[in-house]
């Protein structure tokens, strides 16, 4: 957990998803999605405030109705081409206008809902650590990347030169990917370009799959919606 300086949650919730339309305000179990990490992050004990940045009013009414601050992003960083990292950068330097600036920023994503409190104390505690100047969640990768392919010209060959499909999933070296659910950073390593959201030195917190589950999709709500009924997951 960090001392002295604040910490603040960001939510990112824009309001023009073209994979489900109205997403972040659709229901999920008994709360929008956009709900989900505002509960978290108030649920989180480190978490001193709780900012949602949005270009959709009916984005900013939901979180406004969960006790979340909003943040009205400029048209600019509200583009499907848009990079999240931007979005950040902007509520950083916002927030460095205040006259007690956070020293950390925990960003939260709507579409990995299932995240819980001590996901982020876990990410804040290794934010704690010496050198570590940012922290991100991953989960064991979907598709081992020994077990890829690329086509060309209508035949395969392996994505890795050197790796042997073949071989059984025990066999194989371990590999992760980034499953959106908490990134957390020092303010002031936040870099002033590039779209890496791991600055400086960064560090890795790993999450289980049920947990790590990312909304894009109709059958992605589909299955978390079966998650939630089989009681795999809390709301």
């Amino acid at each position: 957990m960090t001392e002295g300086d604040s910490v603040v949650a960001l939510v990112p919730a824009r309001g023009g998803s073209k994979g489900v339309p109205g997403k972040n305000v659709r229901e999920l179990g008994s709360k929008p999605l956009v709900a989900w990490p505002i509960d978290v992050a108030q649920a989180t004990s480190s978490v001193d405030r709780t900012i949602v940045s949005t270009d959709d009013e009916e984005i900013a009414a939901v979180a406004r109705e969960y006790g979340a601050e909003v943040s009205m992003r400029p048209d600019r960083l509200a583009g499907d081409d848009s990079l999240v990292v931007d979005t950040v950068r902007y509520t950083v330097e916002t927030l460095q206008d205040e006259s007690d600036p956070p020293g950390t920023v925990v960003m939260l994503e709507p579409t990995t809902p299932f995240r819980r409190p001590e996901d982020v104390e876990a990410c804040l505690d290794r934010l704690a650590e010496p050198g570590v100047d940012s922290v991100a969640t991953f989960t064991e990768a979907a598709v081992n990347p020994h077990r890829t392919w690329q086509v060309e010209d209508g035949r395969p060959e392996t994505f890795l030169p050197e790796a042997t499909p073949w071989q059984p999933r025990q066999a194989l070296p371990a590999a992760y990917q980034l499953n959106g659910a908490v990134y957390a950073f020092d303010v002031d390593a936040v870099s002033d370009e590039g779209p890496s959201l791991l600055f400086g030195e960064p560090a890795a917190v790993v999450m289980e799959p049920t947990r790590s589950l990312d909304i894009d999709t109709e059958l992605d709500f589909a299955v978390a919606e079966q998650l939630l009924a089989e009681g795999h997951v809390r709301d």
